[in-house]
């Protein structure tokens, strides 16, 4: 799930006074199912009664509640059964269409604050104007030298995922993971990985803000100011948002006390899935067909018909546009070089809402960001996975503050019941040993 329980320090217990379960209702409130309500009952965790007008039994509503409450207590925020996971977090709340990072709305923040000045308010809640990030000479050395050893054609999450690891084994603090050792890390590790991306341009530089750094990897273009504050707000607007699922898996790394370079190559290992970072890539294509064609009809119709989602549309977490897209689309727009793709982008959100009205999101709002800045497909799974880096490492933060492990949900199993005869070797005639061709 992207989304993630925000649980409340005090959790009021419902009035169940004197009322009874079924054993469905309570396999319900336990999140397990009706087997293993009977499993709690043999271990005396719960007392059961006869239904004297049925045939099954029933289960006092105060002390399943009192369960379910140990449960949650005992797993640390999830269910006994592996259910849906619920973590404390201060960083980010979205609620009605808007998200905030501590409280201040994150777009605001975004606006009128750079991306570095932005991850230091969701790392420690202080803000530090002009604040830059500097990456040693020893751990950019280390990154470029494992980088640049890559296949040409690999893609730019495969050489940060790479760089995350070189620059750990170049750094003997790694695995001190008090507060203020984490933070330094934060600090370097986000300019490290940006300065092991190959430059695109020769007015390339490693100093000065992030977002202009990072620009001179993405496009051969020079940039004007218009451009460096759509790219840098992009950053700030990326920064975090909620418990995705890249953003667990960083949690999940951390809970096992994991240094924050592991917990950032956890990330990154999810974000190069289809489903979580490939989306501004496919609408970066997908714009540049609506140019090609001077037309969103034909290239929406050839999406459908392949059986895909029109990419760049919708969100699970908003009824309404996406705040992000809102925000970057309004920049955009300040740009007379975004104005083709901007039309392209405006296409495609009417075309497809003669039907579903369904609203750009921020994928939508960084391709035509890409597109009109000459930059690769890709380029905008870069900007979302350099941003991300500062949000990861604010959630590895939060969960080295936690009980170890907590993050281990139980599997429901569901094969053979043991105990099972072990299995017959096959017959000589039927075993054929595996041998490599030779040629």
């Amino acid at each position: 799930m992207d989304t993630v329980t925000f649980m409340r320090d005090q959790e009021p217990a419902p009035d169940h006074t004197s009322r009874r379960l079924s054993t469905r209702e309570t396999a319900e409130l336990l999140g397990v199912k009706p087997e293993t309500v009977y499993a709690y009952v043999s271990r005396g965790q719960l007392s059961s009664r006869r239904d004297p007008g049925g045939r099954g039994s029933t289960f006092d509503a105060r002390e399943v509640e009192a369960l379910a409450r140990r449960n949650r207590r005992d797993s640390g925020g999830s269910s006994s059964s592996g259910g849906d996971l619920s973590v404390r977090t201060r960083l980010t709340l979205i609620d009605k269409d808007r998200y905030y990072f501590r409280g201040v709305d994150a777009v605001e923040l975004a606006a009128r604050h750079s991306y570095e000045e932005v991850a230091e308010w969701l790392w420690t809640g202080t803000l530090r104007p002009g604040v830059t990030f500097t990456a040693p000479k020893a751990s950019v050395a280390a990154a470029r030298r494992s980088v640049n050893a890559l296949p040409e054609h690999s893609d730019p999450v495969d050489r940060l995922r790479v760089a995350a690891i070189a620059a750990a084994a170049a750094d003997p603090l790694r695995f001190d993971l008090s507060e203020d050792t984490v933070l330094g890390t934060a600090r370097t590790l986000i300019p490290t990985l940006v300065a092991a991306l190959p430059p695109r341009s020769s007015h390339h530089r490693d100093e000065g803000p992030l977002a202009q750094r990072l620009w001179a990897r993405l496009t051969v273009r020079i940039p004007d100011e218009a451009s460096l504050r759509a790219l840098d707000t992009a950053l700030g607007l990326l920064v975090d948002h909620d418990l995705a699922a890249s953003t667990l898996a960083v949690r999940v790394a951390a809970s096992a006390r994991a240094h924050p370079y592991a917990a950032v190559s956890a990330g990154l290992g999810v974000l190069e899935g289809p489903l979580h970072g490939a989306a501004s890539g496919l609408a970066h294509r997908m714009l540049l067909d609506v140019l090609d064609e001077g037309d969103a009809a034909p290239v929406v119709a050839d999406e459908l018909r392949a059986g895909r989602r029109v990419p760049g549309l919708g969100h699970r977490l908003y009824l309404g546009e996406d705040p992000r897209a809102r925000a970057l689309f309004a920049l955009l727009k300040e740009m007379p070089q975004a104005a083709p793709a901007l039309a392209a982008a405006h296409d495609v959100v009417t075309t497809t809402a003669r039907h579903t009205p369904l609203h750009a999101n921020v994928d939508l709002a960084l391709a035509v960001l890409t597109v009109a800045c000459g930059m690769g497909a890709s380029a905008g799974e870069t900007i979302f996975a350099v941003a991300r880096t500062a949000g990861w490492i604010a959630h590895a933060l939060e969960e080295y503050g936690e009980r170890p492990l907590r993050m281990r949900p139980s599997g429901t199993y569901v094969g053979e019941r043991p105990p099972q005869s072990l299995p017959d070797p096959p017959a000589p005639n039927d075993w054929k040993p595996f041998r490599r061709k030779s040629g």
